[in-house]
């Protein structure tokens, strides 16, 4: 393809609209056509879906600017796309053909408004990086310290400019003639993707965001985010300190300096969970592009373009959902998706409850005793599939924490394959629930809420032995144990207050007269204290059978 007509705005919009058009007659021809589904059916459809995404990548790749970075944010996307889209996607790399240095210069020289040997020593003219947005060359200062510049690739900002009105008609044709419409917010995700994309042509945005970032993890161990040169960075260059290392995932540099695997891949994981799990910026494009190692083994972070945010009530009302799941309350699971703004307004909040239900059981029922890195991506990957399929659309900064998650996750199993997510997880999660920012811990809500089913257990009983419906619906023998088990435990409950109650009565009576007859009291103890010997056998019985049955199930 010709440079210049990269740069032609008609010649681009009709490019990306015609792509788009053709995929959406390919998706209607072929719906038209198979009106039964079988497995074959299913392979061609996911064929199809498989070259559409190719030939978006390789026009990704060709005209570079949007497609790129929009290619990226779908990838994310698992609420919209299905997974062989989403598969494809994944390998769209950030790496085009290098601009010519002399288009470089002339950007470094005119924000710097002076030449650049004013303020440079010496700059390398080929690039050591080529993405969609900026060039990365390696450069030296008068007093020759190195450093990396970053510049913004020639008419970047024009491309980007026609690659949105193309988006804005895509959006239009998605809108008004497919189910997108009604399954998505469409003029919101336009927004979001304007807004973050947009971003990324503001350099000033990412040095404010390094900054941050370098002060908020100055004192975290064997982590390091390099310095930003300030008076020379613009929105449109940016100098920072140049890092001498490799990629996190250099299996063979860690070999050569004998850096502990296991002590690489715990730093990134304390890292993250620090990031993923607060309130606050999280880097939203954790690659081993984007993670240096050191001889020493330090972690290195650099290009804080692409980042997410999580909102102070959005971390409260995602620890409410995690008590809702923990504790069976799906109202509060819901109830925490829309303060989230995860809902759309035309969501069956009944149907979506009884789904999750029925997903969270399936998992319950499996064995996590060790939850590894293939395992952690299947999950996202059914996550992902849930999600698209219901009322669901994830906000851009959301959709890219379920991004970089995957990312990190697959990062973790190359640097360290037997790394145990569930262990190294369990204390973090623990400590998240119950944390200060909580208004109060998962332990007193434990307490709280167990009252509620033990008080709607007798008539929930009745009901279930009354009802043919519910009797289908929990005909299941693994619901039924849940029921009588906390059956039991309401009536034994029940019991030792009852006995309580009496040995009290029974106490005061014999120094104050507080009943007229001191067998009352004594009725009353013996009473629960029967019930309780009575509950207790039976739900011991009940265990020992439930464990016997499990064991000649295995």
């Amino acid at each position: 393809m010709s440079q210049r007509l990269k740069y032609i705005s008609i010649y681009r919009i009709s490019i990306i609209v015609w792509m788009s058009l053709k995929f959406l007659l390919q998706i209607f021809w072929f719906k038209k056509r198979h009106r039964i589904w079988d497995e074959n059916t299913k392979r061609k459809w996911e064929d199809m879906l498989s070259k559409q995404a190719e030939e978006y990548r390789k026009k990704a790749v060709l005209l570079g600017g949007l497609l790129i970075k929009f290619g990226q944010f779908l990838s994310s996307r698992g609420d919209l796309l299905p997974q062989s889209f989403i598969k494809e996607l994944e390998g769209l790399v950030d790496r085009v053909e290098p601009v010519p240095f002399h288009r470089s210069r002339h950007t470094i020289e005119e924000d710097w408004n002076a030449p650049i040997d004013e303020y440079l020593s010496s700059i390398e003219e080929n690039s050591i990086a080529s993405a969609s947005i900026g060039e990365v060359y390696k450069a030296y200062l008068k007093d020759g310290t190195p450093v990396a510049v970053k510049v913004q690739r020639y008419r970047v900002r024009d491309t980007f400019r026609m690659d949105f009105k193309a988006l804005r008609i895509v959006f239009w044709m998605l809108d008004r003639f497919t189910f997108y419409g009604k399954k998505a917010d469409l003029q919101a995700l336009y927004r979001e993707v304007v807004r973050v994309i947009s971003n990324e042509l503001d350099f000033t945005m990412e040095l404010k965001n390094g900054n941050h970032f370098k002060k908020r993890f100055s004192n975290f161990p064997n982590v390091y985010i390099p310095d930003y040169y300030t008076d020379l960075s613009t929105r449109r260059v940016l100098v920072m300190e140049w890092i001498e290392g490799t990629k996190i995932t250099d299996l063979s540099f860690i070999k050569k300096h004998r850096i502990d695997r296991e002590k690489i891949a715990r730093t990134l994981f304390d890292l993250c969970v620090e990031q993923f799990l607060e309130a606050g910026m999280f880097h939203s494009d954790p690659h081993s592009g984007n993670l240096m190692l050191k001889e020493d083994g330090t972690v290195v972070v650099i290009d804080f373009g692409m980042v997410g945010e999580i909102k102070n009530e959005d971390a409260n009302s995602l620890r409410k959902m995690i008590r809702g799941f923990i504790l069976d309350d799906y109202d509060r699971v819901i109830e925490s998706l829309q303060e989230m703004d995860f809902l759309l307004p035309n969501a069956d909040t009944e149907k979506v409850k009884k789904l999750m239900k029925q997903t969270t059981d399936m998992y319950l029922d499996g064995n996590f005793d060790k939850l590894d890195a293939h395992m952690m991506n299947d999950m996202l990957g059914d996550l992902q599939e849930f999600v698209k399929e219901q009322p669901i659309q994830l906000p851009a900064d959301y959709a890219f924490l379920g991004r970089a998650t995957s990312i990190i996750v697959g990062v973790l199993s190359t640097v360290y394959p037997q790394i145990d997510l569930i262990r190294w997880g369990r204390p973090v999660i623990k400590e998240w629930m119950s944390g200060e920012d909580s208004s109060y811990s998962l332990y007193k809500e434990i307490a709280k809420e167990t009252a509620r089913p033990f008080l709607s257990l007798p008539r929930a009983l009745v009901e279930f032995l009354e009802d043919g419906d519910k009797e289908r619906e929990w005909k299941s023998y693994h619901q039924k144990n849940h029921l009588f088990h906390q059956y039991y435990l309401f009536y034994t409950l029940l019991s030792v207050l009852l006995t309580g109650l009496g040995a009290v009565a029974l106490f005061y009576t014999m120094i104050v007269p507080v009943l007229p007859h001191l067998w009352i009291g004594g009725v009353l103890t013996g009473i629960g204290l029967t019930g309780f010997l009575v509950c207790s056998w039976n739900h011991l019985r009940m265990l020992k059978r439930i464990h016997h049955n499990r064991r000649n199930e295995g």
